[in-house]
C-alpha cells in the first residue's frame, strides 16, 4: 500500500511530529530521512528491508558506500544524507560534553565515547580531557592505526593535556574486531601513560575500552588502580 494511503497518525513523518521521534522504531526514523520508497515498495517497507539486509540500525548506517549503492532505492544522495546525520550526532554530543557542568556519571561518558569512536574502521586512541572539577574541556582523536606501545607517544599525550591546562584524562580506544577485552599491550600502555602524566600531576582516571557490547572500564575491571 503507498504510504499516502496510510492514516495520517500512523505516516512516520506525521507520528514524528506529533508524537516525538522517541515513539518510532527504526524502520520509522530511516524511512523518515529516505522519504520516497521505490517502485513497489513504500519507504517503510524498504527501510525494513535495509534494516534486515544489513542485520541492524547501526550496521546499516555503518556500512561502507559501495555497498550501500548497491541497495535498490539507495542513490549518492541518499547515502550523503545518512553519512551527514551520522557526523551530525557526533558533533552534537562533542558539544553537548563540552558544555556539561561536570561528568554525571560513567554510564554517561561511555556512552559519549562510544559514539565517538565506534564507527571507526581502524584502530584509534583518544583522550577526554578534564578540569581539577572532572568537567570535560576537550575531547581529541590522537592516534590512528594499530594502537601499541610504538605507536601512541606519551610526549604527544603530555604535551596536549598541557596546552588544554587539563588535571585529569580519560583515555579511550576502540577494537574493531568488537571484542572489548584489553590486550597486555593496552594495559602497559595505561602503566606508562600514568607515570608519565603523574610527573605533571594529571591524573588518569581510567581507560575505556569501545567494542560491540557496552565499553570496558580497565579501572573497574582491575586491570589498573584508579
Amino acid at each position: 500500500m503507498n504510504i499516502r494511503e496510510w492514516p495520517l497518525k500512523e505516516r512516520p513523518r506525521e507520528k514524528l511530529l506529533q508524537r516525538g521521534a522517541g515513539l518510532l522504531s527504526d524502520a520509522e526514523l530511516v524511512a523518515v530521512l529516505l522519504g520516497s520508497g521505490v517502485s513497489g515498495r513504500n519507504v517503510v517497507d524498504l527501510a525494513r528491508g535495509l534494516l534486515a539486509r544489513f542485520g541492524g540500525l547501526r550496521q546499516f548506517l555503518e556500512a561502507d558506500r559501495e555497498t550501500v549503492l548497491r541497495e535498490p532505492g539507495m542513490g549518492p544522495v541518499k547515502y550523503a544524507q545518512l553519512q551527514a546525520l551520522l557526523e551530525i550526532g557526533r558533533r552534537y554530543l562533542d558539544a553537548g560534553i563540552e558544555r556539561s557542568p561536570a561528568l554525571e556519571s560513567p554510564v554517561a561518558v561511555r556512552r559519549y565515547l562510544k559514539a565517538m569512536l565506534r564507527h571507526e574502521s581502524s584502530e584509534v586512541f583518544g583522550c577526554l580531557f578534564l578540569d581539577s572539577k572532572h568537567r570535560p574541556l576537550a575531547f581529541e582523536i590522537l592516534f590512528r592505526g594499530t594502537i601499541d606501545r610504538a605507536s601512541v607517544y606519551p610526549r604527544e599525550v603530555v604535551r596536549r593535556a598541557l596546552q588544554h591546562n587539563a588535571a585529569a584524562l580519560i583515555l579511550c580506544h576502540n577494537h574493531p574486531s568488537g571484542s572489548c577485552e584489553p590486550s597486555q599491550d593496552d594495559v602497559q600502555l595505561t602503566l606508562s601513560l600514568k607515570r608519565g602524566l603523574g610527573l605533571i600531576d594529571v591524573r588518569v582516571l581510567d581507560h575505556i575500552i569501545i567494542g560491540d557490547r557496552e565499553p570496558l572500564s580497565m579501572v573497574e575491571q582491575g586491570w589498573i588502580g584508579g
